[in-house]
């Protein structure tokens, strides 16, 4: 695919010392101010992202995505409170003072002006947009694509070194704002945008990510593609054989529940795989 902007180095040989990175992803539990935040010091958040993220790194997770999951409903981009920031920015620098892998940051739903905040302050090497360009119906109601708002806070920031991995086909929701335009234009438009890497992310956390989905995008895009959801110890030889890397969430965790701890043997057997993958290219 011919890109739509003057070619700029591989973010993920950037950042990442192995091909086909795996990037494992904390969930955190309720932050103060969210619904079902219970009042729990944030010492014990963040001890607790520490335990997942120390686990992860034994295991040879590649690096770590810091989110809060948990603040469900998740609130409008441009209702994220101070609190959520701070919190989020905390809960970052116990972990990136843990492990020594490259982190990055999502702050749910959407917040990608915050999320560049926090990895400016706590040195974190990307962050995810879940909506990048066009606009999406999200179950927070229509979210517009934030990327020329976002690039220019980056820029004003001097943060050009924090990369944006940006959603295409958003999972959740509806995609009836853009139905006439098919993926491959979606991630065209993406990189138009001037993302940095493009992901695969299927219909809802922990659902597979199919392979078409992944060739769909890197069809319409010059970029790197990554799978965003759905991983397993399963899929991965197939998908790692497509795609550029992955973001892990649910499968590395115990049952396979997201807000339950990380699995420290099903994270192993997963990373076992991945480096069979690796070892074939």
């Amino acid at each position: 695919m011919n890109p739509v902007l003057p070619q700029k180095p591989d973010p993920l040989a950037a950042i990442f010392d192995q091909p086909k990175p795996i990037m494992g992803m904390i969930h955190l539990a309720p932050l103060p101010g969210a619904p079902r935040y219970d009042g729990q010091p944030p010492e014990n958040i963040y001890a607790a992202a520490v335990a997942d993220a120390l686990t992860m790194a034994e295991a040879g997770i590649d690096g770590i995505i810091v989110e809060n999951a948990f603040d469900l409903p998740f609130a409008r981009p441009e209702s994220i409170g101070p609190e959520t920031v701070a919190t989020l920015t905390a809960a970052c620098i116990r972990v990136g003072d843990a492990v020594d892998l490259p982190i990055g940051i999502t702050c749910v739903a959407n917040g990608v002006i915050p999320a560049l905040a926090i990895a400016k302050a706590v040195g974190a090497r990307w962050i995810r947009a879940n909506q990048w360009a066009n606009a999406y119906v999200a179950n927070e109601g229509i979210l517009n694509g934030p990327a020329g708002e976002a690039l220019r806070y980056r820029s004003s920031i001097g943060a050009r070194e924090v990369a944006v991995f940006a959603d295409v086909h958003v999972k959740f929701g509806a995609h009836a704002i853009t139905a006439d335009r098919t993926i491959e234009e979606q991630a065209r438009d993406a990189e138009f945008f001037d993302a940095d890497v493009l992901i695969a992310s299927g219909q809802r956390t922990g659902s597979p990510t199919e392979p078409g989905e992944v060739h769909a995008i890197q069809a319409g895009t010059s970029l790197p593609v990554i799978v965003g959801s759905g991983l397993d110890v399963s899929n991965a030889a197939e998908l790692l054989s497509v795609a550029d890397g992955a973001i892990v969430g649910s499968s590395l965790k115990a049952g396979g529940s997201w807000w339950n701890p990380v699995d420290p043997i099903v994270t192993k057997e997963l990373m076992e795989v991945v480096r069979s993958v690796r070892n074939t290219k």
